[in-house]
């Protein structure tokens, strides 16, 4: 019998051309703005993996200081400062 994987590896992607820097922040992370930096690729996104536990967690994209939502997001929600934040379920 194998043991249940607590951790799930979750791709990230930012569509944000001509920043300067992005960020993942998140509950996962105590919406830190250095803790997860994102790379930008060659095509421009940028991207991140990141392992998350399972449930439902909320992140958003810190892009160049502007906290930005995913357009890919499975649903929006708000954070302890009310802000629009997106939802993402890890199972």
């Amino acid at each position: 019998m194998t043991p249940l994987k607590t951790l799930r590896a979750v791709n990230f992607i930012c569509q944000a051309p001509h920043a300067q820097s992005v960020s993942l922040v998140g509950d996962f992370n105590a919406w830190n703005p250095t803790a997860h930096p994102m790379k930008q690729g060659p095509d421009k996104a940028w991207t991140i993996a990141v392992e998350l536990k399972h449930g439902h967690h909320r992140y958003a994209f810190l892009v160049d200081g502007a906290l930005t939502l995913d357009p890919r997001a499975q649903g929006v929600t708000r954070n302890d400062k009310n802000e629009r934040v997106c939802l993402i379920p890890v199972s």
